[in-house]
């Protein structure tokens, strides 16, 4: 067991337990329980365990503001509350580490936890307030002895040696600096660049601590050794630049300082062998004597920014590196150091298809009861994956409606893939991911293989109504996969056809009038109503009547369909959460399985958080239905009936309404689930309360059982990259990238340039005359 010792700030959040009757404390309120001083040691199966500390006590509460807290916890320790950051353990997993970062990452930790008895958090500070030295080691694997080491102060806090998120923002991605283009720091930065400057050479301090140090190759150490001397003012030459051994003196003349390393046996790690950190020459950390900055430095520098702004461009790089680093770059400098940050930062998109075996085992681990299916074809190239959390099973079988919406997205990417997504909608009507598939090509057999996957998933007896489009055969797949289902079309994608086949028949004002009326059509209640639009639209055009007729109205019509769709039209719901996919530049598979998987996170757990506020029985969309419907109970007139069937007059209407079997023969009570106008005017009649005549999938209960669970993080793939460059082992190919996208439109022509030749004169071949060719030849035309 191997130990890492460093000082940090052990936090012990012990939780109140609300249903044991300590009133004193108050929902959510927490008793903060600060340890430092400890000891980390690593276990077997790479969990890590704490021990040691003293302890002091704090209080916070989901009120609590996280800038408030590092404040307090500074003043506590002494630290400097930008140099803190804050991070805990997930339940029951004790290796991948969670950061805290504001407000709302307080909340989470508490929903968290909310079942357990204490939470472990950790704080690690990069610097200390009263002394310019800091220890932040630029090598994940880094240890610090011998004399020549540079020797940090008591109080400071070093990182731990370990992998994923547990170093500080600019040491997560260490890049080589050994080639490349290059750019002077510039001196005539904005004033308010020199905070950020002094800040950034700071971080590179101790980037080279001593002898036994450690790095994950020799680029690393070229890069560590590049800041060592920004940092500390000097320049150096190399005596020696090899893949197995560097060493380096200071360039000014008599100056002892020197250093060498060379790569450890059997493993791509460099260490350092000897170093003499003394230097006799002017060095100090005077920007007038800095080197260059190498592609790959500014590269590390600009992934930074690409984690706060993802779609910057080269112009928005440059202008924020020369004002907040006085960094000077050209266009052209910036655009090659943002994709070298793309490409160092990102995995291959060829090799991230042989990580999605190593994906789909994170996902099971730390989701268990999700189903996540992946499979390819005999050359091991890339066919489908399904991924459906357990969170949202369980979710749409315990508090959504029996609807589900199927739609595609196409994927940013040179290979051939697209999106393939099941949707459902929760009781206040906002979208709920069910599950998602990532597929070759949408075909057909793709779809039948989703569906198939799908209903081993659900793994339920009730019916459930599919909308999706009217194209392929996926209707006969749905009906054979979902033996009790029922299919309708979406009316969007059905006008969107019906206008592609009148087009240039009709004007956009008559196309627009019958589309109108066949949305009417769509959502009339009985057969009157229906057909009194269909034959709206039969006076307008016979055409079109006659191809309503042909598009099957038993499938999308609310007075013809025999299933349930609660009044729900269209399938393009999933537009709202899933086009992101087709927004964001090209990203590997991986990169976008992990991306959707943290989005339903989020989302789980934002709507959770909001429903707790909620103090009405009904949501908060259903609600404001039903008001919207008791403003039209005005006119209409309650007669007495017989039991508990009543008469409705209204302007011209007369409805019948029974509220023992929630029925009215307008449908409208039926077909939404909540009491339509005539219903609310009775029950308002007789003072009975409108929220208990709602179906169960509106409450305010049935939608925190649709978010009561949780989604837990899937560890980042760099880790699988980690651990096989750490150990040396070469990952076998189990899964090949598909086939490359096909180009589209007519082949590029090669334009000829003529570089300062006279054009060649034309020459008869009949009258061998000049200036014509023998087609317009005119002597013996």
């Amino acid at each position: 067991m191997e130990s890492f010792l460093y000082y940090w700030t052990h936090l012990m959040l012990v939780f109140t337990d609300i249903g044991t009757g300590c009133e004193a404390m108050g929902k959510g309120k927490l008793i903060l329980i600060c340890q430092s001083g400890g000891k980390f040691t690593t276990a077997n199966d790479g969990s890590l365990v704490y021990s040691g500390g003293d302890a002091h006590a704090l209080s916070v509460n989901k009120e609590s503001s996280f800038d408030e807290l590092k404040l307090e916890m500074a003043e506590m320790w002494k630290y400097d509350p930008n140099s803190m950051i804050v991070k805990y353990f997930l339940p029951n997993n004790n290796k991948t580490l969670i950061t805290i970062s504001g407000d709302k990452d307080i909340r989470r930790l508490i929903d968290f936890h909310e079942d357990s008895g204490t939470v472990d958090v950790y704080v690690m500070v990069g610097e200390k307030p009263t002394d310019d030295a800091l220890t932040n080691p630029c090598s994940r694997s880094s240890r610090t002895t011998g004399a020549e080491s540079v020797t940090p102060s008591d109080n400071l806090i070093p990182l731990p040696s370990v992998s994923g998120d547990m170093v500080l923002l600019n040491t997560l991605f260490p890049a080589a600096s050994d080639a490349g283009d290059t750019r002077q720091l510039s001196n005539s930065a904005p004033a308010g660049s020199d905070l950020r400057q002094q800040k950034l050479i700071k971080s590179w301090k101790n980037c080279i601590t001593g002898v036994h140090q450690r790095f994950n190759n020799v680029h690393d150490f070229r890069d560590a050794l590049y800041k060592y001397s920004v940092a500390h003012g000097f320049t150096y030459c190399f005596k020696k630049n090899e893949g197995l051994r560097v060493t380096a003196k200071c360039k000014a003349e008599g100056c002892p300082w020197r250093i060498h390393a060379s790569r450890v046996p059997t493993t791509q790690l460099f260490q350092i062998k000897t170093m003499n950190g003394m230097h006799t020459c002017k060095a100090g950390p005077d920007p007038t004597t800095r080197s260059k900055a190498s592609r790959k430095l500014l590269a590390s520098i600009v992934k930074e920014k690409l984690l706060e702004a993802p779609k910057c461009k080269p112009k928005e790089i440059a202008e924020e590196i020369r004002r907040d680093f006085g960094i000077e770059l050209g266009y052209v400098k910036a655009w090659r150091a943002l994709e070298n940050a793309r490409g160092e930062s990102q995995v291959s998109y060829k090799d991230s298809y042989n990580q999605l075996p190593w994906l789909v085992d994170k996902i099971l681990e730390t989701n268990p009861g999700s189903v996540v299916t992946l499979s390819t074809r005999e050359d091991l190239s890339f066919h489908h994956l399904f991924v459906a959390l357990h969170a949202s099973l369980y979710g749409f079988q315990n508090g959504c409606r029996p609807l589900i919406f199927l739609d595609s997205f196409p994927i940013k990417s040179k290979y051939q893939s697209s999106l393939l997504t099941a949707t459902a909608l929760d009781g206040n009507d906002e979208i709920f991911p069910v599950a998602f598939g990532v597929v070759d090509a949408v075909s057909d057999d793709n779809w039948h293989w989703f569906l198939l996957q799908l209903k081993s998933a659900l793994s339920t007896c009730q019916s459930i109504t599919f909308v999706t489009d009217r194209l392929g055969q996926l209707r006969a797949s749905i009906l054979s996969v979902f033996e009790n289902s029922y299919y309708c079309y979406c009316l969007h994608h059905l006008t969107e056809e019906l206008k592609r086949d009148l087009k240039g028949s009709y004007t956009e004002e008559v196309v627009s009038v019958i589309v109108a009326h066949l949305y009417d059509a769509a959502q009339a209640g009985t057969l009157d109503e229906f057909s009194k639009f269909i034959d709206s639209i039969k006076s307008v055009s016979s055409e079109a009547f006659d191809w309503i007729l042909r598009s099957e109205p038993e499938n999308w019509a609310n007075a013809l369909f025999k299933g349930s769709r609660h009044n729900q039209m269209t399938s393009h719901i999933a537009e709202s959460f899933y086009c992101w996919v087709g927004e964001l530049p090209e990203l590997p598979i991986v990169q976008i399985i992990s991306t959707i998987c943290r989005k339903i996170m989020e989302l789980m757990y934002s709507r959770r958080m909001d429903s707790n506020q909620w103090l009405t029985k009904l949501t908060p969309s259903l609600e404001d239905k039903l008001q919207n419907e008791m403003l039209k109970t005005h006119s209409l007139q309650v007669l007495l009936g017989l039991g508990s069937s009543f008469e409705v007059r209204g302007l011209g209407t007369f409805n019948v309404v029974n509220i023992d079997v929630w029925d009215c023969n307008c449908r409208g009570w039926q077909l939404n689930g909540f009491p339509c106008v005539h219903a609310a005017a009775v029950l308002q009649h007789v003072g009975r309360n409108l929220p208990d005549y709602c179906s169960k999938f509106y409450t305010t209960e049935a939608f925190r059982l649709t978010y009561s669970e949780s989604v837990n993080p899937v560890p980042a793939v760099d880790q699988l990259l980690q651990a096989s460059q750490s150990a040396q082992v070469q990952v076998p190919v189990q899964v090949r990238p598909p086939p490359l996208l096909p180009l589209t439109g007519p082949p590029k022509k090669r334009r000829i340039r003529w570089r300062g030749r006279p054009k060649r004169e034309l020459h008869c071949s009949k009258c061998k005359g000049a200036g014509h060719n023998r087609k317009t030849c005119h002597v013996y035309a």
